[in-house]
This record gives structure tokens, C-alpha cells and sequence, in this order.
């Protein structure tokens, strides 16, 4: 017969089972630190040796790691998505930027129409509270806290759309244009009218989910990506002409 023995399970791998799961679905965050040893024993209700063999195999595996006198950390796992050498070859090359605007577009879209269908009302109270917080900092002229809001209302809807794939490629996604790979998001809230503009483009893709509205917040979510695509567009056109009119200004200069 195929039956088997139910041998019970450790408890460290108990520990190990909910720690993934929380890797998972998001909650815990890659560079995020873990509580001390004594209080997430406590809170997960285990003995500390049983923790520590679940922490071990967790960082044998790569999704924790220590740093000396600072604790236990989840693993910078989307700094691993994509190699150094096709990270610079995606900064050195124009169509690796419109093609990410294109691969967001289709997947933001899809989230956005998902977060509407799918996300629970926290989910929705999470991404209208960011999004009144863009509302406050845009008029601040600095647009640094903006532009840091921007990304957070974009992983916010992509989180409420509930697919752990779709989550983890775009918080790798938006990992590198933390680093500038693409381009620096402060680069395109310089302008007030643009500032004025994305905001009301957000607006629109907050009030769709609100309504839920599945059709309209993917709408809203691809003019969106739409206008970063024509902004970016201008700009790297802009960059070639001044490129030109240099070349021209040195040659009549030296004649």
C-alpha cells in the first residue's frame, strides 16, 4: 500500500514554513530586520534552539543573512534578479528603458485591474492614504519625497493585486530604477505643469480602485505609463539635439 507514517513535523521547520510564506507574500521585505532572537522565539512561540535551526537553514538557503552585531535580515534578494553585467548593459542602451516602460505598462495595468477586483479594503485604504500623501508633498518644491511617494503608490497597488509572481518581478523592477538604471524619477517631477499632470494621473488610478472599477484603473494605469513613455521620449530626443547644436557650436567656433 502507498500509505506512510504521519511523522510529526519539527518545530524549527514550522518556523522555516511561515517565514517563507511571509517572503512570499511580501510582508517581510528584502534588507528588512527580523526582532531579536529572544522576541520572535516569543512571539512564534518556540524555543530558541528550535529558531535558531530554523534560521540556519533559512540562511543556508540564502534568505536570511546576519550582519556582526546588528541581528538577522531578510536577504537582498532582488539585488540577485539580474546580474552587475546586464544591469549596466540595461543603463547603456535607450530601448532597455522604453521596453521597461512597455513591460510595466502591461503588467501595472493588469495589477491595477486585479487590485480592483481583488484587494481587500486595507489594501485600497493603504493606497488612497499614500496617494493623499503625494497630494502633500506636491506642494513641497522639492520633489524628492514625490518621487519617492510615486514608487510607493505603484508597489502599493501592485501589492493589493494579490499574485506573488507579479509582486516580486516588479519590486525587482522598481529595485533598479531606485538605482537610476532607467532613469531618476526626481528627473521627471522637476517641471511644475509635469508635477501638476502625474498627480492627476494618480489621482485618476486611486479613484478607480476606490470605485473599484477593474477597466477604469487599468485604464488609468496605462495612460499613466503612456505619459512617462512620451516624457521620456522628449527628453532623450532633447538630449540628441543639444548633442547636435554642441557639435555645431564647437565647429563655428574654431573656424
Amino acid at each position: 500500500m502507498p500509505f506512510q507514517r504521519i511523522q510529526p513535523e519539527k518545530l524549527s521547520q514550522s518556523v522555516v514554513k511561515q517565514i517563507e510564506l511571509l517572503l512570499l507574500q511580501g510582508v517581510l521585505r528584502p534588507g528588512e530586520r527580523l526582532p531579536s532572537e529572544r522576541e520572535l522565539a516569543d512571539k512564534l512561540g518556540v524555543s530558541r534552539p528550535s529558531l535558531r535551526d530554523a534560521i540556519a537553514e533559512m540562511q543556508a538557503r540564502g534568505l536570511l543573512t546576519t550582519k556582526a552585531g546588528a541581528g538577522i535580515y531578510v536577504a537582498e534578494l532582488l539585488d540577485s534578479a539580474f546580474s552587475d553585467s546586464l544591469v549596466r548593459l540595461f543603463a547603456s542602451h535607450d530601448a532597455a528603458l522604453f521596453d521597461y516602460i512597455s513591460f510595466r505598462r502591461d503588467l501595472e495595468g493588469m495589477s491595477a485591474e486585479r487590485a480592483a477586483r481583488y484587494g481587500s479594503d486595507i489594501d485600497l485604504q493603504v493606497i488612497d492614504t499614500i496617494y493623499h500623501k503625494m497630494e502633500a508633498a506636491h506642494l513641497k518644491r522639492d520633489p524628492t519625497e514625490e518621487a519617492r511617494l510615486d514608487a510607493e503608490f505603484h508597489l502599493s497597488i501592485i501589492e493589493a493585486s494579490h499574485n506573488i509572481i507579479m509582486l516580486h518581478i516588479m519590486r525587482a523592477m522598481f529595485n533598479l530604477l531606485h538605482q537610476g538604471v532607467f532613469y531618476n524619477r526626481q528627473m521627471i517631477f522637476r517641471q511644475r505643469g509635469t508635477r501638476d499632470e502625474l498627480l492627476a494621473q494618480h489621482r485618476a488610478i486611486n479613484a478607480a480602485l476606490q470605485q473599484r472599477d477593474p477597466a477604469g484603473a487599468s485604464a488609468a494605469a496605462r495612460a499613466h505609463l503612456d505619459y512617462v513613455e512620451q516624457l521620456m521620449s522628449d527628453l532623450k530626443r532633447s538630449e540628441k539635439n543639444e548633442e547636435i547644436a554642441r557639435l555645431r557650436f564647437d565647429h563655428v567656433q574654431a573656424l
